[in-house]
């Protein structure tokens, strides 16, 4: 195949996956990308960006609604494309459905995933998963599309095999004092 090949193929890959309805929520639940406070969010994702809002004063982390910054005070965001690398800082699995909103017959992941940039997202998978990630998982953002909208979805990445280290040496590692025989 050839590099043009290839990249047609993926593109033509992309388009079928926007154009999928969303494995979870009904299309009716869509935000309206255009009205919303969340606006730039959702026009980063409809680019395959991760755009999220930071103090425009002293470049704090806001949240995706907050409109006054914690740190300085300062009014206003700054909506910025950030890394869409992150960690499950907490997860849950959601056993609740609601037939004509869930689109879902079985459990479902819910992951707070703290992102590298500062930020925290509370999101569902992309795609269906058969088991949730565990805290302390590395994951990276993609996006889900609802009703033909964008929005924010955690992808898991490979768990990194744990290394063994071993123990500092201390007093502790010293051998035990015998006591002589009194005999």
């Amino acid at each position: 195949m050839t590099t043009a090949q290839s990249g047609s193929s993926r593109t033509a890959d992309q388009a079928a996956d926007q154009a999928a309805d969303d494995w979870l929520l009904s299309p009716g639940l869509a935000p309206d990308p255009e009205d919303d406070a969340l606006a730039p969010l959702y026009r980063g994702a409809a680019v395959g960006e991760l755009r999220l809002p930071f103090c425009p004063a002293c470049g704090l982390a806001l949240e995706l609604e907050q409109r006054v910054c914690d740190g300085c005070a300062t009014a206003g965001a700054d909506w910025r494309t950030v890394r869409p690398a992150g960690t499950v800082h907490s997860v849950t699995v959601m056993h609740r459905l609601e037939p004509g909103l869930v689109r879902t017959g079985r459990p479902y992941p819910i992951a707070d995933v703290e992102l590298a940039c500062g930020h925290r997202l509370v999101v569902t998978s992309v795609r269906p998963l058969t088991e949730p990630p565990a805290i302390g998982d590395p994951v990276t953002i993609g996006f889900r599309r609802v009703g033909g909208v964008a929005v924010p979805g955690f992808l898991p990445l490979p768990r990194q095999p744990a290394v063994a280290q071993k123990p500092a040496a201390d007093a502790t590692d010293s051998p035990p004092i015998r006591a002589k025989d009194p005999s």
